[in-house]
């Protein structure tokens, strides 16, 4: 029997376990924390936002994508509701294509996952850390124990969530076999601004149409919950965006946010609403104007912009229009990501072009395998990296079982 070694407990490694140790394989699994699935626990806000119904190759990201095709093509949205189903765990389908375990609890899929590893009799050992590999698949831990196996699955995850054990030991591992790993970098993360007004409107959160710009050109464009905070923006639109706003500093590009914070007005009926709401109150400052329609720290953050005086009266269509462009173009210039330490995810990492897109299996060595977030694909919000994660580890342990 051939034995099996899987470095780390996340998804991707548990789904192998499983598949492995379901096809007579003797599996031992290494996880360096003291216990499994430590991010699916948190995942979705610990409802875990298992897979999603509407997978496109057009939601994931990295330098060679194949990998990503052939999880589309042999273990998609249908597939893996069916696997799923068939360890017991029942999805909730919504109607964006987000799916969730039926208990709506994250640790409603941990316990499974581990319940049927134990069934099909593999090995875990939690606490345990992979020291190195050497040639010949002999993996030393901490305690200096020594054990050789036949074939080695890493599954370490990346750099993201590092509170979580986040780290690069996998990107370690394929360096000594040979592999390049492009340079990792945070994504679903918050934005670090230079600006000082996101800090005067810390707190506010807001429905708003936000445009990705880099080098001054737009890159993306969304729409959803902005929340300023004193370090820049938060909210999902802002995380939805943060993959390629974080890939375009790594590369040292003008990045910027521009903000509309009244997405749901056309340019000139706004302007024609506020002047009307002026001239029929002659009395309300500004500042009194605009809050009708904003939040009082975002009116006051734009008039401090704009320098205008909040207590004056005097309101003209030339300033009520400089007014309401600036309302629907406010741009925020972006340092930098709250890293990987906040990051859900890590784009980057082991170059795609060196794994064998259908098996998984290291094109430097054989019976090395690479698995999850330790390789160069990154997907949107959504269920979209779980999915990667499961077919990656699922298509691996196949891949296994036939050879």
């Amino acid at each position: 029997m051939k034995n099996i070694a899987i470095i780390g407990g996340g998804a991707s490694g548990l789904v192998c376990a499983i598949e492995c140790a379901k096809a007579g394989l003797d599996v031992t699994l290494f996880e360096q924390n003291d216990k499994c699935g430590k991010k699916i626990l948190v995942s979705g806000n610990g409802k875990c936002n298992i897979t999603n119904k509407f997978l496109h190759i057009e939601d994931f990201e990295g330098e060679d994508k194949r990998v990503v095709e052939t999880i589309l093509q042999h273990f998609g949205f249908k597939d893996q509701q069916e696997y799923f189903a068939s360890l017991g765990l029942l999805l909730q389908v919504k109607e964006d294509g987000k799916c969730y375990p039926y208990s709506m609890e994250a640790k409603s899929v941990l316990d499974i996952l581990l319940a049927a590893a134990a069934q099909y009799g593999a090995k875990i050992k939690t606490g345990v850390k992979v020291a190195k590999i050497e040639k010949g698949f002999f993996l030393t831990l901490e305690n200096g124990e020594r054990t050789k196996f036949d074939r080695v699955v890493i599954a370490a995850g990346s750099k993201a969530a590092s509170h979580l054990g986040g780290n690069e030991s996998g990107y370690a591992m394929a360096e000594y076999f040979g592999h390049t790993i492009n340079k990792p970098y945070p994504s679903l993360v918050q934005l670090l601004s230079t600006s000082k007004y996101p800090k005067m409107m810390s707190g506010v959160k807001i429905d708003a149409e936000i445009t990705l710009l880099v080098n001054g050109v737009k890159e993306q464009h969304m729409r959803g919950d902005v929340l300023f905070t004193d370090y820049g923006l938060s909210g999902l639109a802002v995380l939805d965006l943060s993959q390629k706003a974080s890939e375009a500093l790594l590369h040292s590009y003008a990045v910027d946010v521009q903000v509309n914070l009244l997405p749901g007005w056309n340019q000139t009926h706004l302007a024609s609403h506020i002047a009307a709401v002026a001239k029929n109150n002659p009395s309300y400052t500004i500042e009194t104007v605009l809050h009708t329609l904003l939040p009082l720290k975002v009116v006051r953050a734009l008039l401090d912009f704009l320098d205008i005086d909040r207590a004056s009266r005097q309101m003209d269509m030339k300033l009520v229009k400089r007014i309401v462009f600036r309302l629907q173009r406010w741009s925020f210039a972006i340092s930098d990501t709250k890293g990987f330490r906040y990051a859900e995810v890590s784009g980057g990492g082991v170059r795609t072009n060196e794994i064998d897109p259908y098996t998984f299996e290291s094109k430097k060595q054989k019976g090395l395998y690479f698995v999850g977030e330790v390789l160069d694909v990154v997907g949107r919000r959504g269920g979209y990296n779980f999915a990667f994660a499961w077919g990656s580890g699922y298509l691996c342990a196949q891949a296994i079982i036939g050879k």
